[in-house]
């Protein structure tokens, strides 16, 4: 069984998706649907894992 990530691994994993985010919407030339969704999947990609492991460490 894997371990749970600590509070310094998620929050360092949230602040790179942020980072991540920021990125594509500063050099995409129009913020269209495509974008949208794709951020979305990547959202949930990484918050479902981050949320489970602060679960599972509680």
């Amino acid at each position: 069984m894997k371990r749970p990530l600590s509070r310094t691994q998620s929050v360092f994993i949230v602040l790179l998706w942020l980072a991540l985010c920021y990125i594509v919407l500063v050099s995409v030339p129009r913020i269209d649907g495509p974008v949208i969704m794709t951020l979305l999947i990547s959202a949930a990609l990484v918050f479902i894992p981050v949320l489970k492991s602060l679960k599972q460490r509680r």
